[in-house]
């Protein structure tokens, strides 16, 4: 349907053309994956909704439980756990071997699969408690179910948002101030962010090494939960100009007000999607003889809803982020006045990530949520000095 051959682009200054060859292999696999990941889920979703196999398994605990509450984590853990290992091969494939032929990973077996177990942990507590709150609605406000369900979601979102790098993010990484010999980098941080009029609470170190080879920088939380986080392989291999040039991006997401807008945006994306829904869940009752939308059985139904309007609003949602993407290049450029040292982070990134700096045309806007790094390097490269 799409080929992966396009023109060759102006030659990039400084990028290892061994490495970018690498990572357009790399890209092509990943994409070919992702793709087998979604017809693999596809299927899946019919095949439950199509054999009966949810009436079956919704009549199956209804017949040792009358507790909704129960019923909907029964149900849920059934249906998701089957996925899961359903997926698992393709899941080690992608997130172990491939990585691994391509060294970019530092990870072991083991530490793969505990960090495996984490995520599955993570995403049955707050997955299960989004299913739980979304079938109560269904059961409780009925036909207005899908709006009181978007307001839940953004409000799940803001508290996500302050929570995640106290409670979330240390379940994965060891975080840890900066060692004494960084406290110029750390003080010329920290003064950046409160000129940029986003002070934070702290810079911290955190462990990327111990799995991959790729690097990484962040200003995560909200108000007072809000702190500078730079990954041990970037305070390693980058120079202070560019770790500030990299922090500087993230600053201008802060300046730009990227984080409300986004999640206002999200939630009206979201918002048409569970009201699409909420259609289909009821032509479902009568196509497929559902007792009512809050019906479990129709989990399948609705999953295969939301998961075709998600296909179909990604290149919306990646245009956007594109978008505010290059605003926040803007800014980090602006904010610092150093083009050649934003240049060279950009370079460093593309190389040591294996990241594709000249994806094809239809893989940038259909799939990336950044602008290609080829536009932003040249971008920067001729920015004026100061």
């Amino acid at each position: 349907m799409f080929s992966d051959e396009q023109d060759a682009p102006p030659e990039i200054t400084n990028l290892d053309p061994e490495r970018q060859r690498q990572a357009k292999e790399y890209a092509r696999i990943q994409r070919r994956f992702t793709f087998m990941d979604l017809a693999l889920g596809t299927a899946f979703l019919l095949a439950w909704l199509l054999t009966g196999w949810s009436i079956q398994l919704r009549d199956w605990i209804r017949g040792w439980t009358s507790n909704p509450w129960l019923a909907v984590l029964v149900f849920g853990a059934i249906f998701g756990g089957a996925f899961t290992l359903l997926d698992l091969p393709l899941s080690y494939y992608t997130g172990y071997i491939l990585p691994h032929r391509f060294k970019q990973s530092n990870q072991d077996l083991k530490g793969w699969l505990v960090d495996l177990g984490k995520g599955l942990l993570v995403s049955i507590v707050l997955g299960g408690l989004i299913l739980e709150v979304i079938y109560y609605l269904l059961r409780s406000v009925q036909e207005a179910w899908w709006l009181w369900t978007a307001g839940f979601l953004l409000l799940f979102n803001v508290l996500l948002a302050n929570l995640a790098p106290v409670l979330l993010f240390p379940i994965f990484y060891k975080f840890t101030p900066l060692a004494e010999e960084d406290r110029d980098l750390e003080q010329r941080l920290m003064g950046l962010a409160k000129k940029a009029g986003a002070p934070v609470m702290g810079v911290f170190r955190f462990d990327m090494s111990r799995r991959t080879k790729s690097a990484n920088a962040g200003l995560t939380g909200l108000g007072k939960t809000r702190r500078i986080i730079l990954g041990d392989t970037l305070l390693d291999e980058f120079t202070p100009d560019e770790i500030e040039t990299v922090l500087a991006h993230e600053l201008g997401h802060q300046a730009n007000h990227d984080i409300p807008l986004g999640m206002a945006v999200g939630t009206g994306i979201t918002l048409g999607g569970l009201f699409l829904t909420s259609l289909v869940l009821n032509w479902g009752v009568i196509a497929f003889g559902f007792q009512s939308t809050a019906d479990l059985a129709a989990l399948p139904l609705f999953v295969i809803c939301l998961g075709i309007y998600s296909l179909l609003t990604s290149p919306l949602n990646n245009g956007f982020s594109r978008w505010r993407e290059n605003l926040a290049d803007s800014y980090a450029l602006r904010l610092t006045g150093n083009g050649a040292a934003y240049a060279a982070a950009l370079r460093r990134l593309s190389d040591q990530n294996l990241a594709e700096a000249d994806p094809p045309a239809w893989v940038e806007f259909t799939l990336h949520s950044h602008p290609a790094l080829s536009k932003r390097i040249r971008r920067a490269e001729n920015y004026p000095s100061q």
